[in-house]
């Protein structure tokens, strides 16, 4: 049987993920309840408005499913909102949190929509560029002793792993370059 991804789909950017899941052969499943997602071996949260989804995450239950699951070793990744609501604190901001990436998050890094933009990033594994689009992205600042920064622009960190979890500031699913994705299936 092949492992179940899940992408939370309870708002955000989640069908790309599913469909670069399904293009590179992995079973994708969207994620809208606790009892959905113990049906998946990992979970992609995708990009989104973060104080929306922190209300959906909460009143459906998901806030304390993948806290729990992020604590069993659960691999989970989360881009651009995704990585903001899985950081340890965002500069600035009071919101909802998952707290399981060591890292804090300063949020729209790089400006507003407007000033969104791609970028071939040098990616930690990776032997040619990956490319990123930029989108309202967030920047880590800060990174516990067990988080490792794995690409970079201008010395500002926009993706680290830290065991079984990944935050990347970009969306990779807006690309041709499913590479992250078969990164992902590998932890």
């Amino acid at each position: 049987m092949r492992d179940r991804v899940g992408v939370l789909a309870l708002q955000g950017d989640y069908q790309k993920h599913l469909d670069v899941l399904s293009a590179i052969g992995a079973f994708g499943t969207e994620v809208r309840t606790p009892g959905e997602l113990a049906t998946c071996s990992r979970l992609i949260i995708p990009g989104g408005e973060s104080t929306t989804l922190g209300i959906l995450l909460t009143s459906s239950g998901l806030d304390k499913a993948i806290v729990s699951r992020a604590g069993e070793g659960t691999p989970i990744w989360g881009t651009c909102m995704g990585m903001i609501l899985m950081a340890k604190e965002v500069e600035g901001y009071k919101q909802f949190l998952f707290g399981i990436l060591d890292v804090t998050v300063r949020r729209n890094a790089f400006g507003a929509q407007i000033f969104s933009f791609e970028e071939g990033l040098e990616f930690s594994g990776f032997a040619s560029p990956l490319h990123a689009v930029f989108i309202r992205a967030p920047i880590v600042t800060r990174m516990g002793s067990g988080v490792e920064a794995l690409a970079r622009i201008d010395d500002q960190i926009v993706a680290v792993r830290q065991g079984s979890l990944l935050g990347t500031s970009f969306h990779p699913e807006l690309t041709g370059d499913t590479r992250l994705h078969e990164m992902f299936l590998r932890f």
